[in-house]
């Protein structure tokens, strides 16, 4: 159940991360509706809304094009670079730019960013993560957020893997889990009470 002390942080669900996109994660876009139904939540309750984006430079170290692992993504203005369309954002939604400079690779919401800070402003306790993709920049995400001492919650039906190799999400969501993260459904977690999850 939602309450005072949450953040919602939606990792990097812009359009190159969706089918069509240059680098499209398997199944992204059935994370919209979960994640719009969790948004009528967070803005009906009035509790904070961040968005994480990769906002590469043209010759960001990660491209392919640049001898890094990746194609070419999110560079910073260009259409792949913007968030979905279909999100229903609320007009006070925080975007927090994350791997802006050439040189370095920011899988995580907070490497790079003002995220933390601007969570500790918020008084923020506890944190739902959900977005693209479980096996890189969500985990990434939610590590750090609980290295931060944050409680956290990755929403499972909101999260989607790139898979590179099989089963690469399954043992994301296990490390996560390892590490103290809960994994619920968006309605687990803006419905029901709170109930840890067995392990």
């Amino acid at each position: 159940m939602l309450r005072t002390g949450d953040a919602l942080i939606m990792v990097d669900v812009q359009n190159d991360f969706l089918p069509g996109g240059t680098l499209a994660v398997p199944g992204g876009n059935a994370i919209i509706a979960p994640l719009n139904r969790c948004l009528g939540a967070f803005e009906h309750r009035g509790l904070p809304v961040f968005a994480t984006r990769d906002w590469h430079p043209p010759d960001h170290c990660s491209f392919e094009s640049k001898g890094g692992p990746w194609p070419d993504h999110c560079v910073a203005g260009t259409a792949g670079a913007q968030l979905a369309s279909g999100l229903r954002l609320p007009a006070n939604v925080r975007i927090i730019s994350k791997a802006t400079t050439a040189d370095a690779e920011s899988y995580s919401g907070f490497q790079g960013t003002d995220l933390a800070e601007q969570l500790v402003a918020s008084r923020c306790t506890r944190v739902l993560i959900g977005g693209l993709a479980t096996d890189y920049c969500v985990r990434a995400t939610a590590l750090d957020a609980r290295a931060a001492g944050l409680e956290v919650v990755v929403l499972e039906d909101a999260i989607r893997g790139v898979e590179v190799q099989p089963g690469d999400g399954r043992r994301a969501l296990e490390d996560m889990r390892n590490h103290g993260v809960q994994v619920l459904t968006v309605e687990q977690a803006i419905l029901s009470g709170d109930h840890p999850e067995r392990h």
